[in-house]
This record gives structure tokens, sequence and C-alpha cells, in this order.
């Protein structure tokens, strides 16, 4: 028999806040953490606005000395981590190190120390290159600081999966405590490619919004006016635990893990499949993984990116899935407000999914102005709606054709 999976610690870091109450009181309040970029100098990007972390901080959380040999999205990893687990109440030693792991995934990883050492080869030769290149950039250094941080011994790797990478790798720390592998996981996502070729290179592929007169209103899920998405970056961080495990120590409980499902599109490098089936696939192995009919999900945290291609497919998918329940669902995506963290959207969204399970409560997707025809479903346009919020699904779907959903509810 499968063993029960539920979440009891929760961290951020946005550009909106990093703090998990105000988080979810400004994303209620349809507040937006899009801005004009102040992580470096604009002049000559075709974009120049993102949802960059400017306002970031180590301090109290990681020494300065060490700071420095820890690239951008690690120090996400670690100050979310760090939040999620003094959330949880767990005191690790008193577990067993090798039944508590860290899982995390992340689409790019140190891409920060990967142009700042560019810049020291070309410009100094190949020995100024710093000693702490390769273990700043690897993309399972977040895993493996977190693991060190806190004696971790259990499960310890790192998902790469491009936008799906931590919904991915929440899949698989619930199933590492489903099947007795461990008691505790740390899992989520973290990005840092707000950066000049992170910026450039999707601005030069046309994957970006270029509404400069508004940079607040650029990411607009489902809009008929949607141009692309807007480029963020920060880290959304969860700690799974076993039920019984949670229970014995009197943890608050957020939610139950109750399903995952993945998919490949196979058809296009970063095209979906316009069809949606491969997204059909991913969020109805997860409904089936989860012992579910379609019509016991409520909420839909789409990945509802705002390019034209993708929400148009994700409607489809939803469509093929929920049918003519598909309309009574709420959908909505909060990336309008937080634009798009990619490998660590999906540890966000599936924070804010659980939030809105606690207050019963949908977010909103704002920046909704004009109905597109292909995208009819119902988004929750620009105000939270009350309803009752029993199970919810988080999609996350990326380049590469990878699709991943995972489906969370109240405790029963």
């Amino acid at each position: 028999m499968k063993r029960r999976v539920v979440v009891t610690g929760l961290g951020v870091v946005t550009s909106l806040s990093s703090q998990i109450e105000d988080l979810w009181k400004k994303i209620l309040a349809g507040e937006s953490g899009i801005h004009q970029l102040r992580a470096f100098d604009t002049t000559g990007f075709k974009v120049k606005f993102a949802g960059d972390v400017h306002d970031f901080s180590t301090e109290g959380y990681i020494p300065r000395r060490e700071t420095k040999r820890i690239d951008l999205f690690s120090q996400f990893a670690l100050v979310a981590g760090i939040d999620a687990v003094n959330d949880s109440g767990i005191d690790f030693t008193k577990c067993d190190p090798f039944r508590s792991g860290v899982i995390l995934g992340s689409g790019i990883g140190g891409l920060n120390e990967v142009e700042a050492q560019e810049k020291r080869l070309l410009a100094k030769g190949p020995d100024k290159v710093s000693a702490f290149t390769i273990p700043k950039l690897m993309l399972n250094a977040a895993s493996g600081h977190l693991s060190i941080r806190f004696g971790l011994r259990g499960p310890n790797f790192a998902v790469v999966t491009a936008c799906a990478s931590a919904t991915n790798a929440m899949g698989d720390a619930f199933k590492a405590i489903q099947y007795d592998e461990a008691d505790v996981m740390i899992t989520g996502g973290t990005e840092a490619a707000v950066t000049p070729i992170g910026l450039s290179g999707f601005a030069n592929m046309k994957a970006l919004s270029m509404r400069h007169d508004n940079p607040t209103a650029a990411s607009r899920p489902f809009d008929a006016d949607r141009d692309g998405f807007v480029l963020s970056e920060g880290a959304g961080i969860l700690v799974f635990e076993e039920l019984e495990h949670a229970k014995a120590r009197g943890a608050n409980i957020y939610g139950e893990v109750l399903g995952y499902g993945v998919s490949a599109d196979a058809s296009h490098i970063t095209k979906p499949d316009p069809e949606g089936s491969g997204a059909a696939r991913a969020m109805s192995q997860a409904v089936r993984n989860a012992g579910l009919n379609p019509e016991d999900v409520d909420y839909i945290n789409a990945h509802g990116t705002s390019t034209p291609l993708g929400d148009k497919a994700e409607t489809i998918a939803m469509k093929r899935v929920f049918k003519d329940y598909a309309y009574k669902l709420n959908i909505s995506s909060t990336k309008s407000q937080l634009g798009h963290l990619l490998g660590a959207s999906g540890g966000v969204e599936m924070i804010l999914s659980l939030l809105a399970i606690r207050d019963q409560i949908i977010p909103p997707t704002i920046n909704y102005e004009t109905p597109d025809p292909d995208c009819d479903l119902n988004y929750t346009p620009n105000t939270p709606h009350e309803r009752s919020v029993r199970r919810i699904m988080s999609n996350s779907f990326g380049f590469g054709g990878h699709n991943a959903s995972i489906i969370a509810g109240q405790l029963q």
C-alpha cells in the first residue's frame, strides 16, 4: 500500500514578495511583480522589463563569505528552503538523515556564473577563471547545498525539464515518500536566469512580451492580446512529509499530495503540441494516479504563460480531459502577476494552490481584458473568487515537450 504524503512547510523568493503570507495577500489583491529590469543595464536589449528580485538578500540565512561561493539560483533555493523548513517546524536532528532528502528542479541553473566567468576568461585568461565556477554553476548545487545545510543524506538530485522542472521534482519527491524511500523531502524549484544571455536568448526567439508601454500588464494569460511571456526568477520550496511522520510531531498540514502525471509531446523542441495531447495525458494521468474522477478537481493553476500558442494548447488539453466540466472549473494563471519563473514556476504555483485550499479562494488571472474565442474557459478574470476548493491541479509544461501535472487536496 502506498504511503500518504502531506505538505508541512512553504518558502518562496519572488519579485512580488519573499514572505508567504505577504505574497498571498498581494496575489489576491491583484498586484504585479513585473517592472523595469534592475538587475543589469538593458541598453540595446529588445526587452527591458522582467520579474527580477531586485531586493534579494541572504543576510540572516547564509554567511557573507559563503554567499560569494554560491550562484544566485542556489542562494534563492537556500533562502526559500530554510524558510520552508522553519515553517514546517521540523527538527532534522531528530529525524533519520538517510530518510530525509532533497529533490529540486531548475531549468538552467547557474547562468549568472557562466556569464561572469566567460567574461573573466576572455578578459584575463584561463588562469583567472574562479575555482568555484563548476560547483557554482552545476544544476545539482542547489539540492546539494540544502542537504549540507540540514545534514540530509537520503535521496538527493536535481531535475532538469525546462519549465516543468519543479513539478517533476515534486513528483519524484512524492513518489520517494509514497514508496518508502524517505519520510521527509525538501522539494520544488529555483531559477535565476534573468541575465543578459537569458533575456536576449528568449527575446530573440520571440518568446517574450514586447509590451514596453506597461510592463505590469505584459503578462496576460488567455487574453486575446497576449504576445509572449515575461521572464522572472525566484524559488518555490516545499517540505513533503509522510502523513504519520507529520502527525506524530504535531505538524501543521497545508494539504495532501494526491496524484502526479507526466508525458512528452514528442513534436517540437519549443512549440507545444497544438492539439494538447501531451498536456492532456499528463493531466489525465495525475487524475488517475490520485484515484479521482475529473469532476473531483475544483481549481487548476494553469501553466498559462501568456504565449499565443501555449495558452490555446493548454485550453484544448483541459477540455480534452475535463470535457463539459471544464467550463465549471475555476482556472487561473498566477504568472499574470509573477511572470514566468521557468524551472521554479511549478514550486511557487503549487504553494499558491495550497493556499487556495487553505483559504477557500481562487487567485485571479490579472490583465484579462479581451476574451479569446480559442480560450473560452473560466480563467477567474482580474478578481479572486470564493468557492469550495477541495482539490487543485497545478500544470507545468516545458521546452522539449515535457508535461507534468500534480494534484493536491484537503487532508481527509
